[in-house]
Parts: C-alpha cells; structure tokens; sequence
C-alpha cells in the first residue's frame, strides 16, 4: 500500500500476457505478414542460444531498415533490423517506475520478466487504454 492507502499496481497485472515470438533468420515479409494476422506492432526475437540476448522487433525498424533504404522486404532477415538486447521490465516492479523506465528509455514497450524468463509486455499506450488506471 501506498502512503494514501492505495494499492501498488504491479507491472504484471496489467502487462498483456501474449507473447507473440519470431525466429531472427525469418525475412522481414515474413515478420511482417505476422504482425499483421496478429495485430500487433511488436515481436520479441528468439535467442539463438540459452546464452544469447533477446531481441525486439517493432513497426519503426521496418521503416527504418526495409522502407526508407528501399530494401525488398524478402530479401532482409529479422536480425538485419531488429533491436538488441533488449530493456526488461521486472513483473513485480511498481507501475509508476515502469512507466517512467520505459518512457524515459525512450521506446513504446518493454518484454516483462520474471526469473530470467519473458513472462508478457508492457506498453506505455496500454497504461492508458487498457487499464483502469484512470
């Protein structure tokens, strides 16, 4: 509880708990084409190893690495555009610190862990659009 006696709203009650994963040699048509039957604007990339950084690919890194450079998108790979490593945001972290985490990181989502493991993501536009925050 907070001083006001409020509760703490956790990151892992309100992170969304599908996580939609893409492989890093898959071509950009392909991730794509993904993002699009799910409809969302980011996929985590898979590790290649236990010991490798995830990563993540969003709507931006296709204009900025297929679109604007005029590639074909059958011809650049996941790993070509994608962001690596990633900023994690702990389950159990406090909503308020999340928020600023990933506002002040200057992204849009964040993959939530918990024990080393990807548990969900975390957006700033679903603090205000899909919770009961306000």
């Amino acid at each position: 509880m907070r001083p006001d006696n409020t509760p703490i709203v956790r990151v892992k009650d309100v992170m969304r708990k599908q996580i939609l994963t893409v492989d890093g040699m898959a071509t950009a048509r392909e991730a794509s084409a993904l993002m699009r039957s799910e409809k969302t604007s980011s996929l985590l990339v898979k590790k290649r190893d236990p010991n490798d950084a995830w990563g993540i690919l969003v709507v931006q890194d296709f204009i900025k690495g297929v679109i604007m450079p005029g590639r074909s998108p059958d011809e650049v790979h996941v790993y070509e555009i994608m962001t690596k490593p990633i900023i994690t945001v702990p389950a159990d972290m406090d909503i308020r610190y999340a928020a600023r985490l990933i506002y002040r990181a200057n992204i849009r989502r964040a993959p939530v862990e918990d024990k080393g493991e990807i548990i969900g993501m975390i957006a700033l536009s679903s603090l205000i659009l899909d919770t009961d925050l306000f």
